[in-house]
């Protein structure tokens, strides 16, 4: 009994139980941290070309670095955030009270609008129903808000654990700047051990993709986002500024943005601006068709050697699996899987058919 307790392989495979049973235990601890180390990460990653020139200005003292790039960087996204929410709650009960002096006014369709294929004849109806009782689509959509009291409780309820994360993410900022150079360069060699020479290519992918990411969406947005503000600007929309903005942060969701947009049409159609709404239905096709299909793509394919489809399918399925953070975590996992496929077919290759 003593010979087997003190077997090798025996000590072994109780090492290996109690290191599993830490690390999850580890995992377990720090499961809600998760989210907002990741964010801490893909913001250091973008904006280390700007710390290392900060760092270089600093004289090499990193502990300042650090905290005016944290500082700035905060900045820099907080603020925007901030303002779209503020405003969007202003804005959204602005135009509940247009909406129902609108209907209770009366609703007169322009022809050219009650001719359009696919939405003439609905909106002939939502005029009808309107003419006959103005109230009832209010009641309709109060009815909707009632049923999800609960949903609408809980993205409430959610605020105050976001802006927890959110802080998180800015404290471990800080952290990643200062330290995060000597980390990278320990978690590459514990790699290195695990998976030998190819991990560089994993990371090259990683790499590869947040940059083709942050660039082919985050800047296509803000393009698309700066053009569109300007045709809302020119067709008379309300708070151009806003919806600009609006425009942009629903263009990093692929499908998202032309909703907006047609939903500004829409309103200018059903106020009497058929001409803007024509002009800005035709301004918004053409700057979406082409961010969408010529410029990120383009940008994308400039950063990464992967096909935009996978690009989308992992910004779709993150999002969907992880939450806004999924937007580069979905495409960063599918890139590392492309990896691995196209390491094994090199090896397969070369590795030649077996000898008979």
């Amino acid at each position: 009994m003593e010979d087997f307790v003190s077997a090798p392989w025996l000590r072994r495979l109780l090492a290996m139980v109690l290191l599993a049973g830490i690390v999850l235990l580890g995992f377990r601890v720090l499961a809600p941290f998760i989210v907002p180390l990741v964010w801490a990460a893909i913001l250091a990653f973008v904006t280390w070309p700007a710390y290392q020139w900060l760092l270089r200005a600093c004289g090499g003292r990193s502990l300042p670095a650090a905290l005016i790039m944290t500082s700035a960087v905060s900045i820099a996204v907080v603020a925007p955030l901030a303002w779209v929410a503020a405003v969007l709650r202003v804005e959204l009960i602005h135009a509940w009270h247009e909406t129902q002096a609108l209907l209770a006014g009366g609703l007169e369709l322009p022809p050219a609008v009650a001719k359009l294929p696919w939405i003439g004849e609905p909106l002939r109806d939502l005029v009808a129903r309107a003419a006959q009782d103005p109230h009832a689509l209010g009641a309709e959509v109060s009815k909707v808000t009632n049923q999800s009291f609960d949903q609408i409780a809980h993205v409430i309820g959610n605020i105050a654990h976001n802006v927890v994360k959110l802080l998180l993410a800015v404290l471990s900022l800080f952290f990643v700047y200062r330290d995060g150079e000597r980390f990278t360069g320990q978690l590459a060699w514990a790699l290195e051990q695990l998976l030998g020479p190819r991990v560089h290519n994993y990371v090259r992918a990683i790499a590869q993709t947040v940059k083709a990411v942050v660039y082919g969406l985050v800047l296509a947005a803000v393009v698309q986002g700066v053009l569109v503000g300007l045709g809302y600007w020119v067709a008379g929309a309300g708070s151009p500024v806003f919806l600009a903005a609006l425009t942009t942060v629903c263009g990093l969701i692929p499908f998202a943005a032309p909703a907006v947009a047609a939903g500004v049409v829409i309103w200018l159609f059903l106020t009497g601006s058929t001409v803007a709404a024509i002009g800005l239905t035709i301004w918004c096709s053409l700057i979406m068709g082409w961010t969408d299909h010529i410029a990120r793509p383009f940008l994308i394919s400039q950063q990464a050697r992967i096909p935009f489809l996978v690009v989308l399918f992992g910004v779709l399925g993150g999002l969907a699996a992880f939450g806004l953070v999924g937007l580069f975590v979905g495409p960063v996992i599918l890139a590392v899987l492309l990896a691995i496929w196209r390491e094994w077919l090199i090896e397969s290759r070369s590795a030649g058919p077996p000898a008979a």
